[in-house]
């Protein structure tokens, strides 16, 4: 059953979609929504929302997407929507509409974006930066990544130089300290990044690892300990003049310590400045209430899933175990609309309904 509210949505061209338009468009849905043997609907049941959401694009904190499903989310991008399931609540599954019309910015995370160099014209009509990032650990913190000095640092500077520095976010984080991975250890890696990156970004975003409780079995095993606030406050502005020698601006992305006194500002990842930089507009957004107070980025939509990157980074808070990374990624298929899942008809399909943020009468 499809509840037909007065939200409308937008076709690639622009034009207004009627609600029965709508139910066109949700092909995917309504076909899994046959028939049983018994005569019953199966499949999610689709409504139709009443109010608007903001649509600034998160791609993704959840998963790299860039690097493990780009294919994916290209298609995506080609059918001009997706669906994602709410981690809170796993019957709710919502519509996304990416028509370039009401998509103000995609946002893209990844620690590999190799896979984006080939298909950047099909984001031709779509405002959007990279998040990538670099560190200096080895196979034993990050084990999944190929080889940084030879690979990731050229994969940097390739992406940099066909889209433009400003929009190539170099993230060294999260840090954290134990026997093999000192402040010294971290200086020189830094060193030698910033080095190889100089003139290929301005930015550089630093975080200290969180103690997730999903975590901290493998951070006990690593001997990860933390640095008495003044060495932190130390190291934090050798990071700060390293950068400064090589052009780079450090920001801090949701930290309670604060490192204004080492000349490091807090950062904020979903940008609004950079978004008016890229868009040349000015944009109506406000804080993202969902996530920590810390976090200075704006609203956004996240189109990710938990329990899908293969990396097998020790430190990451996205996936709970390697047993439920294997369950979902054997779900993954690049035509569904929903990644690395299956919908079925205890789901609950609503479609979104997007606005854009941006306010196109007030150019910057």
């Amino acid at each position: 059953m499809i509840r037909k509210h007065s939200a409308r949505l937008l076709s690639a061209s622009g034009t207004r979609l009627a609600a029965t338009e709508v139910e066109r468009r949700l092909h995917y849905a309504q076909r899994k929504r046959g028939r049983g043997d018994a005569g019953e609907e199966v499949g999610p049941e689709v409504f139709i929302e009443r109010t608007g959401q903001s649509m600034i694009l998160s791609v993704s904190r959840r998963t790299d997407i860039p690097n493990y499903y780009f294919d994916w989310f290209c298609n995506r991008i080609q059918e001009g929507f997706l669906h994602v399931r709410n981690p809170m609540n796993e019957r709710q599954v919502s519509y996304i509409d990416l028509s370039p019309e009401v998509v103000d910015c995609i946002v893209f995370w990844t620690k590999n974006p190799a896979a984006m160099l080939g298909q950047l014209p099909v984001f031709r009509h779509y405002p959007y930066y990279v998040q990538f990032t670099l560190t200096g650990y080895g196979r034993d913190v990050e084990p999944g990544l190929p080889n940084k000095p030879v690979v990731l640092m050229e994969t940097f500077r390739t992406l940099s130089r066909r889209i433009g520095e400003s929009r190539v976010i170099w993230r060294y984080d999260p840090i954290l300290f134990n026997p093999v991975y000192t402040p010294a250890y971290h200086l020189k890696a830094f060193a030698k990044i910033a080095e190889g990156l100089e003139g290929y970004t301005k930015r550089v975003v630093i975080s200290f690892v969180d103690p997730y409780a999903r975590i901290q079995k493998n951070m006990n095993s690593l001997k990860v300990r933390d640095l008495p606030e003044k060495e932190l406050l130390l190291f934090a502005k050798q990071l700060a003049d390293l950068a400064g020698k090589h052009h780079m601006e450090v920001e801090s992305c949701a930290e309670l310590f604060d490192l204004e006194a080492a000349g490091i500002r807090r950062g904020s990842c979903i940008d609004a400045r950079l978004i008016e930089e890229i868009t040349g507009c000015r944009i109506l957004a406000g804080k993202d209430k969902y996530q920590r107070k810390e976090c200075g980025c704006v609203e956004s939509i996240e189109v990710g899933t938990y329990n899908t990157c293969r990396s097998g980074c020790r430190y990451c808070y996205a996936n709970y175990s390697e047993a439920a990374v294997q369950n979902h990624t054997r779900l993954y298929d690049p035509h569904a609309p929903l990644l690395c899942g299956v919908e079925g008809e205890k789901d609950k399909l609503t479609v979104r309904k997007m606005k854009s943020l941006l306010d196109r009468q007030l150019s910057i």
